[in-house]
């Protein structure tokens, strides 16, 4: 068995480092000096989210015969936010410094410490203000002359989406309860404090399934214990530690207002045990406003009992970003030291950015770029696929471990005279010969 250093719940600043030196992640608007709490994915990085939120689509919404997925706008009428409580109730608690005026939450009780003790090593008194709410819907103008412009919002979670849409899908594909709608997209919140990287941004992406059940308790447990429990399956299956997940309940005085349950997947973090996705019991809360407020039936009725009723949600909301990180810190790997350290990152065959990469044994011989680059254009056709000829071919193999491409082809001598390859596996370095026709076959076999 391979010994190696995990590093998931040690050193953020090593994933850090490596996002910005292979392309995964770079900060936002950068030239310009930067725009707190934004990121751009790189190269590397949108293929990695992608996958992910690829599995999750597949996963929740193609394999399931339950499930229809829905893409709703970003800007929406005013009116839904005040439907959903959000201009009323979603607000976090703010503090001022009356000595520096920055403004930091009121329950981040280690930042404000360091501000203070920041503070006290300049030999400067700091106090601060009451707390007061800070709403953190994200506020935007729309309108042909400037005159005439009326205030929305970004919307500051995708779910009010699927429930103004609630009546369209089910008079449209006429799904059987309990079903659900899954949906993936922007999202934007006036963070007061973003920061640990990704963790807490302004602009961030979320995977969400609202999962509607009958207004019934025992319903509700038996959908709410089942999703609870595959949403945790899920990032196990795509090899997040067991070891570095848990749940935690929200305690009465925690919950969101819509909340009649909820739970939190948390991630072992560099920074804490961290929610990356919640599990939420909204009841009828949803439907029922968003019917009151706009006059419409939101009703479900029973197409063989002839029963109508309000249906229940059962929400699972996961963050795409955050998911993203926490793949990053699981994964992350160190062997040995010194030259022979090897940085790896031990992704999921599912999610990795790269599937494969193609080399040729010396990159000064025509007969073998010749035949490597035949490879590489089958390959191409099937699976993500690198090209590497730079350097020797041990620094190849460590480059293309430190971006976790599951597997490694190169073309020798031996290839120009037998038709076979030499395929190399990230994790176990093991090297085996394969016959060049094989390789489809081998490849979806080990990647599926």
């Amino acid at each position: 068995m391979l010994q190696y250093l995990h590093m998931a719940a040690k050193d953020l600043e090593t994933i850090v480092a490596l996002c910005k030196r292979r392309g995964f992640l770079f900060p936002g608007s950068e030239i310009y000096g930067g725009f707190g709490g934004t990121w751009d994915y790189g190269p590397l990085g949108v293929e990695l989210k992608r996958n992910i939120k690829e599995a999750w689509w597949n996963d929740m919404v193609h394999r399931r015969d339950d499930v229809v997925g829905l893409d709703a706008a970003i800007m929406m009428n005013p009116k839904v936010w005040e439907a959903s409580g959000h201009v009323e109730s979603f607000a976090d608690p703010l503090v001022e410094c009356k000595t520096c005026h920055e403004r930091i939450r009121a329950d981040q009780e280690d930042v404000i410490k360091l501000h203070e003790e920041g503070h006290r090593t300049n030999k400067e008194e700091v106090s601060w203000t009451a707390p007061r709410n800070f709403n953190l819907l994200v506020k935007a103008f729309v309108g042909v002359v400037e005159e005439a412009e009326r205030p929305i919002y970004l919307r500051g979670e995708i779910t009010q989406g699927v429930y103004v849409n609630f009546r369209n899908v089910v008079d449209s594909v006429h799904p059987k309860i309990p079903f659900g709608i899954a949906q993936v997209g922007k999202a934007f919140r006036n963070e007061i404090t973003p920061g640990n990287f990704t963790f807490r941004s302004r602009e961030f992406e979320q995977m969400e399934l609202q999962y509607f059940v009958k207004p019934d308790e025992a319903e509700g447990k038996k959908w709410f214990a089942y999703w609870k429990q595959a949403r945790m399956d899920w990032y196990v299956s795509l090899g997040m530690g067991k070891e570095h997940l848990r749940f935690r309940e929200h305690a009465p005085d925690e919950r969101a207002h819509y909340a009649k349950e909820a739970w939190d997947i948390e991630y072992h973090s560099p920074f804490g045990w961290k929610e990356f996705e919640g599990i939420h019991h909204r009841a009828d809360w949803d439907l029922s406003r968003h019917q009151k407020f706009s006059g419409k039936d939101l009703t479900y009725t029973d197409q063989e009992s002839g029963e109508q009723y309000t249906p229940w949600g059962i929400e699972t909301s996961g963050g795409a970003d955050r998911a993203t990180l926490f793949f990053l810190l699981d994964a992350y790997d160190e062997e040995g030291g010194g030259d022979d350290r090897r940085v790896v990152l031990r992704l999921h065959p599912r999610i990795a950015p790269l599937k494969v990469a193609i080399f040729p044994l010396l990159a000064n011989k025509p007969a073998l770029i010749e035949k490597a680059q035949s490879i590489y254009k089958t390959l191409k056709h099937e699976f993500v696929t690198a090209w590497d000829a730079r350097g020797n071919i041990g620094k190849r193999y460590r480059s293309q471990d430190e971006i976790g491409t599951p597997f490694c082809v190169t073309v020798d001598f031996d290839t120009l005279s037998d038709n076979t390859v030499t395929m190399r596996d990230r994790d176990t370095m093991k090297q085996e010969r394969i016959k060049i026709d094989e390789l489809v076959r081998y490849l979806h076999d080990r990647l599926s």
